[in-house]
């Protein structure tokens, strides 16, 4: 199947100007590291930043609750620390599912416009 697809666009590449050759291979499948710094492109790069940015302190407070939990000696003062460490645990996962559901957006409309591009060449030659 890869194959194919590889086919496909060596075919596409050939038929191409330079410049629209070019444009096709921005919208080439990217690598996770690739993925991740283009959260921080775009129209919602602030906020992905903002949400890494919060994302940090919010660890760092479960693991600090974490470690008094498991050193504490009275149980009242264990639920409180408990409790803060498994919000600040919740709260990590969510922003980070946040990201995850950005990155594959991101991969959706890469690969629509990836689909628009190759109708409109379609749509040149008839």
């Amino acid at each position: 199947m890869k194959n194919e697809y590889q086919e496909i666009d060596k075919l596409i590449t050939q038929a191409l100007t330079k410049e629209e050759s070019e444009y096709f291979n921005e919208l080439e499948e990217q690598s996770l590291p690739q993925q991740v710094f283009g959260l921080y492109r775009g129209k919602m790069g602030w906020l992905n930043l903002l949400m890494s940015i919060v994302m940090v302190p919010l660890f760092a407070l479960a693991v600090y609750a974490g470690i008094k939990f498991f050193n504490g000696d009275e149980a009242v003062e264990m639920l409180k620390y408990g409790a803060v460490m498994f919000l600040g645990l919740i709260a990590t996962g969510f922003l980070k599912l946040f990201s995850w559901n950005q990155m594959d957006k991101n991969a959706i409309l890469r690969e629509m416009k990836r689909l628009e591009f190759q109708i409109s060449l379609m749509a040149k030659e008839k």
